[in-house]
């Protein structure tokens, strides 16, 4: 087992990383809870659910994709856990993806006003990125995690024995987010094994929110390819996985730091290397996207403020760009279309 630290004082926890690490869960746990509802939605093999020990223990089971993101998935989980008489001692455990993740600890921020919660990271994604951090967070339908909450929870375990039935569309998702992880550390990380380097990308992102737990400076960086990966997602109707969208939002925004002069065109290689060379990720962009409804979309999203905000690279690292204008977005996406469509 690799455990790495997320340190925030005395609400720090350990993150968890092998086989079998779902069976560390239970002695992570406060020790004052007596019940335990676990959350996890139905593709999630029943064998990946935690002994609990004596602890009474209900299993709450949530519709998997994004249609399962809204405030009245909250509202359905928090009655189910009033009705397993969970009390603000008790516990939940999020057994799965990131949705399961952002959904159950979203519920647990809410319920009596905050209860534990701990995650059973089950998908590659979720190890290297959602399960971490403790960002939680339901979809309207303007955008994709426009209502959540900063819930960090008492622990997390990334086991490696889930990976192993991890059907290979979840496999790129997680490689997407892995992938940003070269770019915001600037390391070559596939000389690694793959147990050593999801323990290097809880590292990097460990260090960045134990440095800015919510999102006032540092933690933006960890959104490179997103801003322009979830209006994807949104305006492509969900038909891309958060993970692909994300590793065409690492391209995109290496085009568009290329046409604001931030970047030459071998940087712009350097990430076509990462994405489609060394991680293989080459998801066909939808069709009928238009620029100006992905623009329209970038600007609700929550990482802009009043105006067109992107984490773009440079030579002196990832950077937080305001004011990008639509006339280089525009060119962008010209050449990005090029390249991709």
């Amino acid at each position: 087992m690799r455990i790495e630290q997320v340190s925030l004082g005395e609400r720090s926890y350990p993150v968890v990383v092998g086989r079998g690490a779902r069976a560390e869960i239970d002695a992570l746990l406060p020790r004052e809870a007596r019940r335990v509802a676990v959350v996890t939605d139905a593709g999630v093999p029943r064998t990946l659910l935690p002994e609990l020990g004596d602890r009474s223990v209900t299993v709450h089971v949530i519709e998997p994709g994004e249609s399962a993101k809204t405030l009245s998935a909250i509202e359905s989980l928090c009655g189910q856990f009033s009705s397993a008489g969970l009390t603000r001692i008790d516990t939940v455990v999020g057994v799965g993806g990131g949705l399961v993740t952002d959904v159950a600890g979203f519920a647990a921020s809410v319920y009596h006003r905050g209860i534990a919660v701990a995650h059973v990271a089950t998908t590659l994604l979720a190890m290297v990125d959602a399960a971490i951090g403790g960002k939680t967070g339901v979809n309207l339908p303007d955008g994709k995690n426009l209502i959540g909450a900063y819930w960090q929870p008492c622990a997390v375990a990334c086991d490696l024995d889930a990976l192993d039935s991890l059907p290979a569309r979840e496999t790129r998702c997680g490689n997407g987010e892995m992938a940003k992880y070269h770019f915001i550390a600037r390391e070559d990380l596939s000389a690694l094994a793959l147990d050593e380097r999801i323990a290097r990308c809880v590292r990097i992102k460990a260090d960045i929110v134990a440095a800015d737990e919510r999102e006032g400076g540092s933690r933006a960086l960890l959104n490179y390819g997103h801003t322009f990966g979830h209006a994807l997602e949104a305006e492509s109707g969900w038909v891309l996985a958060h993970g692909e969208a994300v590793a065409l939002g690492l391209l995109f925004a290496a085009h568009l730091a290329h046409r604001t002069g931030r970047i030459g065109a071998e940087r712009v290689e350097d990430h076509y290397g990462v994405v489609h060379g060394l991680y293989d990720l080459r998801p066909p962009l939808p069709t009928g996207l238009a620029i100006d409804a992905l623009i329209a979309s970038m600007a609700r999203d929550k990482k802009a403020l009043g105006s067109l905000t992107f984490v773009l690279d440079s030579d002196r690292g990832l950077e937080v760009v305001r004011g990008v204008s639509e006339t280089d977005v525009h060119a962008a996406w010209a050449d990005f279309t090029a390249r991709n469509a």
